[in-house]
């Protein structure tokens, strides 16, 4: 961390195609995952109207196909290909590494799962640790040759704020002591997405990849089909954050920032929400519950544990 904190002339509402405005991606080769859906869409979207040939890594394949097809009505141009990916699924992880030729310039983290009512295990781990954290470590570090091979990488980690509400449990990723709740074990899975980038930026440095997360802000998409929206939006409101809701291309803009924008050139292992750096809070009631970033969330030591505990999960160790 540093004393001075990352800002741009982009804010809280500003869209993705504001934020990539004069950016040329032509000739990078960009994933999005969870490219069917909510900010995953508009960041591909985005991207792909700027050059980029972006690959949407999907679950459905054919709601994928309908994406990139309207992708292209708006961008003739555009250059999208579909491919499927489960993350929830290490074969499917494994077959999309294999399949990947060539360099790889932007991965955008994006997929997830958010709040399951119920604990729901994915290889004996608790299923949103497994997709949102495990998954999307085991693609980045597949991928870390392709990353490697490119002049410049960058890889976005897609966290969210509710990473205040709980640091990795270590000792009790998978709730079989501590009582499961659904937005405890969301909230570590997104406090894992801040670590990776983290332990990202200081293991690949030399590589030239640069490892970023961030707060997209509050979105309604199908990522809250577990979640009551009115409580929440009540819940906002009692910690004085504003109950105004972001459409998703204005949800989409830090994701596209860090993914293209020359204004972030050379940044890594930080934490963004409204295309700037976020304020280190030492406590929960110092937020919003929108704003600010945990200690816990960007402690090295905390990061390099939990890069070694995931290799060994993956069998690596």
């Amino acid at each position: 961390m540093t004393a001075t904190l990352i800002t741009t002339p982009f804010g809280e509402f500003s869209t993705a195609d504001e934020v990539a405005e004069g950016v040329d991606l032509t000739g990078r080769r960009a994933v999005v995952t969870g490219a069917s859906s909510g900010i995953g869409v508009e960041t591909a979207r985005t991207l792909a109207s700027h050059g980029a040939q972006v690959t949407l890594a999907v679950r459905n394949t054919a709601t994928g196909e309908d994406v990139a097809a309207d992708i292209r009505v708006g961008a003739p141009d555009a250059r999208v290909d579909v491919r499927p990916l489960e993350l929830g699924d290490r074969s499917s992880i494994a077959a999309f590494v294999d399949a990947w030729e060539g360099p790889l310039d932007l991965l955008v983290n994006n997929a997830g799962v958010m709040a399951l009512p119920e604990l729901t295990l994915v290889d004996g781990l608790e299923a949103q640790f497994a997709t949102n954290h495990l998954g999307h470590f085991a693609l980045a570090t597949g991928l870390r040759r392709a990353l490697a091979a490119a002049d410049g990488a960058r890889v976005v980690s897609v966290s969210s704020s509710a990473h205040l509400r709980c640091p990795v449990l270590f000792d009790d990723p998978s709730f079989a002591f501590v009582p499961y709740d659904p937005f405890l074990a969301y909230g570590q899975s997104k406090t894992a997405n801040v670590l990776f980038a983290v332990e990202g930026t200081r293991r690949w440095a030399d590589d030239g990849i640069a490892v970023n997360a961030l707060m997209p802000g509050g979105i309604s998409t199908g990522l809250q089909r577990h979640v009551d929206m009115e409580a929440l939006l009540a819940a906002r409101r009692s910690a004085g954050a504003s109950d105004v809701l972001k459409t998703t291309e204005q949800g989409a803009s830090t994701s596209v920032l860090l993914a293209a924008s020359p204004l972030v050139e050379g940044i890594s292992g930080r934490y963004f929400e409204d295309c700037h750096e976020a304020t280190v809070i030492t406590n929960r009631s110092e937020s919003d519950g929108r704003h600010g970033v945990a200690p816990f969330a960007l402690d090295p030591d905390n990061a390099a544990r939990l890069w070694t505990f995931s290799e060994s999960l993956l069998g690596r160790g």
